[in-house]
Formats: C-alpha cells, sequence, structure tokens
C-alpha cells in the first residue's frame, strides 16, 4: 500500500511541476508515512463538525446537573408508591438514619467487638477532651459535654464504621485564637461560652448546608498540601501554648504566633514558673510517649497508649491528692460540673454586635472540621472496602453540631488519633462511638468529683502526646518531590499559622492555590507535534523526540483548557514567535527565499472554553498568518468553542478548515496545494 501511494505521489509531482519544494516536501512526507484516509472522507467529516447542533446554555447545563442529582432519589421514591406503609417508612428512616439499615444484621459477637472499641475509645477520650476544652478556653466539663451528644447524633446518621467523634485539637485552637480577639474569656466567661456556641452553631448549619445541596467541592478549596502545612503549624502552636501548664505559668499571652509565645514563654521563666509542676507534666509526657514506642514493636499492645492517658490522669491525681502538691504550687484542675448536658438554646447570641465575625468564623471551623473528618472517614473506610457517602458524612457531621450546640457543646469533628484507636481495637459499627458516649456520661455523673486534683500539667501532657501525629514530614516531602507549587502552599499555610494567625496561614495556603491556577491558566504552554513512526498517531517532539515534523507545517496543540484574557495574547506571541524561528532556520540553510512554512494546524482537543478575548487572539493570529502566507487549519474543536467561533464567524474567515484528526487536516491541506 506504501509502494501504491509513494508511486501516486511520484505521479502527482510530475504532473503538477509547477508545485512548490515545501508542497512536494509535504507529499513525500505524507506518503513515506502512511497517510490513510483520502481528502474527500475528511471533508466530509469535517461537515460533520460544522454541521453540529447549537450546544446547551449555560442555564440548562445546570438544570440539567440538579435533575441528575436528584433524579435517581425521585425514582427511588416513586417506586415506593407501591410498597406497604411500613417499608415506605423504613426506606425513609433509613435514608436519614443508616443506623437502621445495619443494625437489622447486627449480631452479639459484633457488639462485643464495639464494647471493647467504645470503652478503649472512653478511657483516651475522657482526658482528651477535658484538655481540649482548656484549649479552646472553657471549662473542662464542655469537652466532655461534646463527647457525649455529638458521638450519638453522628451513630445515628453517619456511614463511617471507624470515625470516633469528639473536640479536637485543631478545632479547639480555631475556635480560640479567633474568638477571643472579640471577647476575653477571662474577664467575660459567659459572654465568650456564649459566642463558642453560637460559632458551633454556624459552623453545624454551613456544614448540613454543604450536604444538602451537594456544595462539597467548597471543601477543596483547602488543598490536601495547603491542610498538611497548616495541621503541622497548628500542632507547633498548640504544643507551644501547653507550655503555659506545663510550666505552671500564670500570666500567658493571648496571641498564638511562635514569636508571641516563646517570648512570654522566656518572661515567665525569669519570673514566676513551678519546677514540680514541670517535672510532674514531663514525667508523665515521656510514660505515654514511651507506650506508643512500645505499640510500635507489638501491634497487640494496642490498647496500652489508648489507655495511657487515663492512667497518667489517675495516677498523676492520686499523687497530688495524696501529697498535697497543690500546695506547692502545682495547679489542678479544681471543680468539674458534673451531670448531664444542660439546654442550651437560649445562650445562642443572635443580636450580637458580632453576629457577622461570629458567622465568619463558623464558615471556618466548617470547612476544617469538614475536611479533617472526610480525610479520616475516607482513609479507613477505604482499608475496610465500603463507600463513605460524603454528602450524608457533612449532613450529619452538620446536624450533630447543631444539636450539639443546643447543648451546651462546642465544635466536634472526626479525630485522627482517636479513630486510630478504634479501629485497632477492632470496632465493626459506629455502635463504638454510643458506647463511648454513654462512657463518657456516667463519668460525667459519677467520676467529676475525683479529678479535683487532677493538675493542669497532665492535660497539657496529654495534648501535647496528640501532636506528632500531626506533622506528616514524610508527606510533606512527598508533596516536594511531585509538585513544587503545592509545597509552596504546604509552606505558605505552615509559617502562616507560625508567625502570623490561624486565620493568616488558611488565607496564605488559598491565595497561594488560586494564584497557582492563575499562574497555569496565564502560561498555558503549547507543544509542537510530530508524527510518531510509522504510526497515525501525532505526539509532541520534546517528550518524544523521535517524533517527525511534517515539512512545511507547524503543528502546535494548546495545553490549557481555557483560552481566555489571561492567556490569549501569550499563546498568539508564542506560535508568531515559532514561525518566526522556523523559517529563520531553514533561510539559513537554504538559498531560496521562499517561505517553507505553508500551513499552521492548531490542535483544539484539550480546550473546553474560549471567550472573547480568546477569539480576538484567533482572529489576529490569522490575520498575522495572511501576511506572511501562511494559513490556518483547526482539529478538532469541543463543541462549546466551535459554537463561539461559528458565532464569531471566524470559521469562514479561515475558509472552513475545520477537521477531527490532525491527519485529516494534512490530507485536506496537501488536497488544496496540488
Amino acid at each position: 500500500m506504501k509502494e501504491r501511494d509513494s508511486e501516486s505521489f511520484g505521479s502527482l509531482s510530475q504532473v503538477l511541476p509547477n508545485t512548490s519544494n515545501s508542497a512536494r516536501m509535504i507529499q513525500m512526507s505524507m506518503a513515506n508515512s502512511g497517510s490513510a484516509a483520502p481528502a474527500p472522507a475528511g471533508q466530509d467529516r469535517s461537515k460533520w463538525l460544522l454541521d453540529c447542533p447549537e450546544p446547551p446554555s449555560p442555564w440548562n447545563e445546570l438544570k440539567t446537573q440538579v435533575k441528575e442529582s436528584y433524579l435517581t432519589k425521585a425514582k427511588k421514591f416513586k417506586s415506593l408508591r407501591k410498597q406497604p406503609l411500613l417499608k415506605r417508612i423504613l426506606f425513609i428512616l433509613e435514608a436519614v438514619f443508616p443506623i437502621f439499615g445495619w443494625c437489622r444484621n447486627y449480631k452479639l459477637t459484633m457488639f462485643k467487638n464495639d464494647l471493647m472499641a467504645g470503652l478503649t475509645l472512653a478511657s483516651l477520650c475522657i482526658p482528651q477532651s477535658i484538655g481540649y476544652a482548656t484549649l479552646a478556653k472553657l471549662d473542662p466539663q464542655y469537652g466532655l459535654y461534646t463527647s457525649v451528644v455529638p458521638p450519638l447524633i453522628y451513630a445515628l446518621m453517619g456511614t463511617s464504621r471507624e470515625i470516633a467523634i469528639g473536640p479536637v485539637a485543631v478545632v479547639s485552637l480555631l475556635v480560640s485564637s479567633m474568638l477571643t480577639k472579640l471577647i476575653d474569656p477571662e474577664t467575660d466567661p459567659l459572654g465568650y461560652r456564649k459566642l463558642v456556641l453560637t460559632t458551633t452553631f454556624f459552623a453545624g448549619i454551613f456544614q448540613a448546608s454543604f450536604g444538602i445541596f451537594r456544595l462539597g467541592f467548597l471543601v477543596d478549596f483547602l488543598s490536601h498540601a495547603a491542610i498538611v502545612g497548616f495541621m503541622g503549624g497548628a500542632a507547633i502552636v498548640i504544643g507551644l501554648q501547653q507550655l503555659k501548664g506545663l510550666l505552671g505559668i500564670t500570666n500567658f499571652t493571648t496571641n498564638t504566633d511562635i514569636v508571641s509565645v516563646l517570648r512570654a514563654v522566656w518572661r515567665s521563666c525569669h519570673q514566676q514558673w513551678s519546677p514540680h509542676t514541670f517535672i510532674l507534666g514531663c514525667s508523665f509526657l515521656s510514660f505515654i510517649l514511651i507506650t506508643r514506642f512500645i505499640v510500635k514493636k507489638n501491634k497487640k499492645l494496642f490498647w496500652l497508649p489508648a489507655i495511657a492517658p487515663l492512667i497518667s490522669v489517675v495516677v498523676s491525681t492520686l499523687m497530688v491528692f495524696l501529697t498535697k502538691a497543690d500546695e506547692h504550687g502545682v495547679k489542678t484542675v479544681k471543680h468539674i460540673k458534673g451531670g448531664l448536658n444542660p439546654i442550651s438554646i437560649n445562650d445562642l447570641e443572635f443580636n450580637s454586635p458580632h453576629l457577622g465575625h461570629i458567622a465568619k468564623i463558623g464558615l471556618i471551623v466548617a470547612i476544617v472540621a469538614l475536611t479533617e473528618a472526610i480525610a479520616v472517614g475516607r482513609s479507613f473506610a477505604g482499608i475496610k472496602g465500603y463507600r463513605l457517602d460524603g454528602n450524608k458524612e457533612m449532613v450529619a457531621i452538620g446536624f450533630m453540631n447543631v444539636i450539639g450546640s443546643f447543648t451546651s457543646c462546642y465544635a466536634a469533628t472526626g479525630s485522627f488519633s482517636r479513630t486510630a484507636v478504634n479501629f485497632a481495637a477492632g470496632c465493626e459499627t459506629a455502635m463504638s462511638n454510643i458506647v463511648m458516649a454513654v462512657t463518657v456520661f456516667v463519668a460525667l455523673e459519677c467520676l467529676t468529683r475525683l479529678l479535683y486534683y487532677t493538675p493542669i500539667a497532665i492535660l497539657a501532657s496529654i495534648i501535647l502526646s496528640a501532636l506528632p501525629g500531626l506533622i506528616d514530614i514524610d508527606e510533606a516531602i512527598h508533596i516536594w518531590k511531585i509538585d513544587k507549587l503545592d509545597f509552596l502552599a504546604l509552606i505558605g499555610a505552615f509559617f502562616g499559622v507560625l508567625f502570623g494567625s490561624v486565620e493568616i496561614g488558611l488565607l496564605v495556603a488559598v491565595v497561594i492555590s488560586f494564584a497557582k491556577i492563575i499562574l497555569i491558566s496565564i502560561r498555558p504552554g503549547i507543544e509542537t507535534l510530530g508524527r510518531m513512526p510509522g504510526t497515525d498517531t501525532f505526539a509532541d517532539t520534546d517528550q518524544y523526540p523521535m517524533s517527525v515534523k511534517t515539512p512545511g507545517v507547524l503543528i502546535f496543540r494548546v495545553k490549557s483548557a481555557l483560552l481566555c484574557f489571561a492567556n490569549a495574547s501569550s499563546l498568539e506571541e508564542r506560535i508568531v514567535g515559532w514561525i518566526n524561528e522556523e523559517e529563520e532556520d531553514d533561510g539559513n540553510t537554504k538559498t531560496n527565499a521562499k517561505k517553507n512554512i505553508l500551513f499552521v494546524v492548531l490542535d483544539m482537543s484539550n480546550l473546553i472554553n474560549v471567550d472573547t478575548s480568546g477569539i480576538t487572539a484567533l482572529v489576529e493570529l490569522q490575520n498575522n498568518l495572511i501576511q506572511n502566507g501562511v494559513e490556518l487549519v483547526i482539529v478538532n474543536p469541543k463543541w462549546t468553542v466551535l459554537h463561539k467561533l461559528n458565532q464569531a464567524k471566524f470559521i469562514n474567515k479561515i475558509g472552513g478548515k475545520v477537521y477531527l484528526t490532525i491527519g485529516e487536516a494534512l490530507d485536506a491541506c496537501f488536497g488544496l496545494k496540488v
């Protein structure tokens, strides 16, 4: 076949002696590479592009997406009309409360595993919850309250089997660092608590709305790299703030940046601090960290680091009580209010002058809490081999925080450290959260008086022991190796939190992420294509040096998905510059002064949309090429792009030279020249 093609091209050259050297080179190149379909077939197929119907408008696309989102559920509800009433009720209950689905197959052996996991979880949760409440500038009992109601609500509505719900360090830091700028918790603890509960309410409303209206993409504004950097910076800030409790310092800064915290520690160390408190805290911190080292050597002892914080609380409390260390400068928790969560609906401040700031803080807390919870849930769901429903998770977490704000709870989410303990303890379902909540409730009813002598330094030690898991150095190195711009977002979030504040760290991370997108859009890049030997495939000549360029033709492919005001002029300048370079190179090697570039083929297969600036740039490119005796050919434009080019009458300006493939474009161009 190739021999016959070569003979036919050769005879055409003899019949048409006036054909230019470049045209004959195109003929021979196409003959040698085995060009496939004849020109008429390619021209017929180009009519398919030109005669395609008008694409749907953005409004119609939005309506279609909404219909597709809810059509499946609507069909399910319609099919239920023929079902008995009881079955319809069970279906609706199961859709809203997944617990009605898995509890039907629940067995006694599963409950035994969940019971052990829940008790193990509670032994870790009780001391951590008290510590995180102090980090949020609240009384210790509010951390315990947050470990009772939210886990129960999540067990009813959530889809994750392993996730452990309760207060976490990062959210506690977010709440305290942002709300203390509005009200000082030391001078007005009641007003501060009302702001915390109102913030929790707004966070829950935002989270539930994200799930109901399928707005989960908003959570993705915080990229994975930004979250890694933010968590690392927050861990260091939290650790530095715990020096107040570990050293027994009375007066401490309310700022969260590393400079202010270190300055406060330095001043306090030269004035008044408690060596007894420091020794006590460091001793039990070492004990907790040693238990984690032991479990790495022997996985069967997974329960040891889980109960180590509770053992630390019990032993240190007894030590302080027996030695009366509280009379020698060791600060203790003192009174913790016991009993069931008090109703707090009347404490929500909707008439506060700070309502706008509270809503903003609630949105930030909602996004950070959702990001952590969904990341944790999906990680363990992947290990167990089941699918986590992201929208149901958002609704469940949102409702548990809304109801939590009515019952004296502050913002709760999924904890990675406690979820890992829950998983290692062999939990089967969300029943482990129910067991944990009941155990914490029993502790609130019966054990709060026993915590009077619990030293503050132990709570600081428990928080410090949980922080190494938030600093993921291996992942930071991994991100550096893969994507330098992502690493820049990581570093921006890390240093923003460390030297600025939590809000600055988040803002820097989001700004860098958006700047990355804009940078890629402004410099989208184009690649020159050549034919891979022995195939009809065209590939980047830089990536595949063995690809063969077609003489007299420059083939470009746009890398960007959008040709817009930000990158259109850059694209035009680069194409014209490449053509000039190509002709200068050919002019240096040949004596004739004739133009050697006859066609520019622009592959638009990657281009999804184009705006008026992009079309204007294409018109200017076409005019520039015509002045130099070069013709522009377009290949495989998408539906919306082709429609806009037709509306702008650009297709008519290039003589309708639009083709499905590069091969058809070359065949047609050669036929036109001949």
